[in-house]
């Protein structure tokens, strides 16, 4: 026994001296600085995982505004000179947007490749999105979300709200549920036909119940969302696969043809499944799985953290709270019980300049997103004021928090204002600075370029409608007044808006109107 472990053992070193001796990349000349880990694989993952911001701050101070990392099996190159991020958007001959998404994708929900050049489809998933998410598109998205989320808050949690005692919740709950309800009824319409219905209480009470059902999937899938995205088979992860099969199983294009009012997005998806791609029926719907988290896994933390942040700072209650009545008043709406609903259209919510202050220092502070770029070929990385080989497969990085905690541009970057994103005349601020020079890129919590979020402006309409509502409708106080700010959770760096490591207790009640 003890000479096989002795020989085993043996074999693990030999394989671990092998690998750092001939498997390591060697820094080629004109390459940037290299930093391989000791980790065979894994290189730095261990340490970038732990706390990516901290991570490459350290590497920065060490080898300056670009360096490679081996992370995971990928050679990434971080590109921090915020002055340098045009570079990487003009390489579209040499860097690829769509590679690492599409593998993403697939490896994630569990379809197959969407990239047209596979041929399992023809569609093209960008334009698509864009074509329903923005435009004239997104007046419909808004309407039907606004009309969602006040029958969500108003109707289907009428049972918590009776004679206007408070509620107390976990805000990260609260946030999750009315959101994800809200916005699963937008994209996917209602089982349920409002007309005429004497069984429409029971048929809504069942339909509440689905949803609901679908949001705890949604959690438990989402939880091992990093470790997909990292390359983790699904498989290691049983509750999580079931989760995610039960989704798809929802969002079967049979299914979904049973409810009413579908968007636009969806439609259309459905169409184009079925018209360009080879996918069978639980690929569609999986590719139905894929646009649900698209919708929800970082508008959900969003919306917690401005609501959090507005809670902690009276200040910004009272100028949050004073727009939204006076838009309100200027769009002659009344706030009632009675069972009419506010409206508010697209034009009204643009107005809002200090909600949209407030939804952006929150994201500002929260998000951890990463743009990705793969390279077609070998080629040369022409920057600002030097060049760098970038050899092909390789990945070149921006990690925006980078820039979102610059004290330079930002001061006091760690440190919630409300007024941050407002100029002097109440507008919009739009210039930002370091070392003295305008920054074109000085906010980037939905990516940049081509790869921008398409669904960004929804993501934002949807925040300022919760708002505006919550601030009509309720009374809402932090139970703990001096309760400190949750930390990030770091699990989900690279990933969008990171969300909280617990839950925050507060309650509300319904107005007296």
């Amino acid at each position: 026994m003890f000479l096989a472990s002795w020989i085993w053992g043996t074999a693990v070193i030999l394989c671990c001296v092998s690998w750092f001796l001939l498997g390591r990349r060697r820094r080629r000349q004109g390459e940037p600085p290299l930093e391989n880990g000791f980790l065979p694989y894994l290189g730095c993952a261990l340490k970038f995982g732990a706390n990516p911001l901290e991570f490459l701050k350290e590497k920065q101070k060490k080898h300056g505004h670009i360096f490679t990392c081996h992370v995971a099996g990928k050679y990434i190159h971080f590109l921090t000179d915020p002055f340098s991020y045009h570079a990487l958007m003009r390489q579209g001959k040499h860097l690829d947007w769509k590679k690492f998404h599409f593998a993403t994708s697939a490896k994630a929900f569990g379809h197959g490749s969407i990239d047209p050049a596979e041929g399992n489809t023809t569609e093209n998933f960008h334009q698509t999105f864009i074509r329903t998410l923005q435009g004239n598109a997104l007046d419909a998205l808004i309407e039907a979300m606004m009309e969602n989320l006040q029958y969500v808050m108003l109707q289907s949690r009428a049972p918590k709200l009776q004679s206007n005692a408070w509620v107390t919740e976990g805000l990260y709950t609260f946030c999750c549920q009315v959101m994800f309800e809200s916005g699963f009824l937008t994209l996917f319409g209602k089982e349920f036909n409002s007309n005429n219905d004497k069984n429409l209480p029971s048929k809504q009470e069942t339909e509440r119940a689905h949803i609901l059902n679908a949001l705890e999937n949604f959690k438990e899938f989402d939880k091992i969302f990093p470790a997909l995205v990292a390359g983790l088979p699904i498989h290691l992860f049983k509750s999580a696969h079931s989760a995610r099969e039960k989704l798809g199983e929802a969002l079967l294009h049979k299914n979904l043809l049973k409810r009413d009012n579908l968007s636009e997005l969806v439609t259309l998806r459905m169409f184009l499944n079925d018209t360009l791609s080879t996918f069978d029926d639980m690929e569609k719907a999986k590719t139905h799985v894929a646009v649900l988290w698209a919708s929800q896994a970082n508008t959900i933390p969003a919306t917690f953290w401005t609501l959090f942040y507005l809670l902690k700072s009276p200040e910004a209650m009272r100028a949050a709270t004073k727009e939204v009545q006076s838009v309100l008043e200027s769009a002659e709406e009344s706030i009632s019980l009675d069972g009419k609903h506010i409206s508010l259209n697209r034009k009204q919510l643009d107005n809002m300049p200090i909600l949209d202050s407030i939804i952006k220092e929150a994201m500002r502070l929260s998000s951890a997103s990463m743009t990705f770029r793969v390279a077609k070929e070998d080629f040369t990385l022409h920057l600002e004021n030097d060049f760098y080989n970038i050899r092909k497969d390789d990945v070149v990085a921006l990690y925006p928090q980078l820039l979102h905690f610059d004290p330079e541009i930002y001061a006091d970057p760690l440190t919630f204002k409300y007024d941050r994103f407002l100029n002097e005349k109440g507008e919009e601020k739009t210039d930002f600075y370091r070392n003295g020079r305008k920054l074109k890129y000085y906010y980037m919590p939905f990516g940049t370029g081509i790869a921008k979020c398409p669904g960004r402006l929804f993501a934002v309409h949807e925040i300022k409608q919760f708002l505006a509502l919550i601030f009509s409708y309720f009374e809402i106080e932090l139970v703990d007044s001096n309760v400190e700010c949750p930390s990030l959770d770091q699990s989900r760096a690279g990933l969008g808006i990171l969300q909280p490591s617990n839950d925050i207790d507060f309650r509300y009640r319904l107005k007296c109107l």
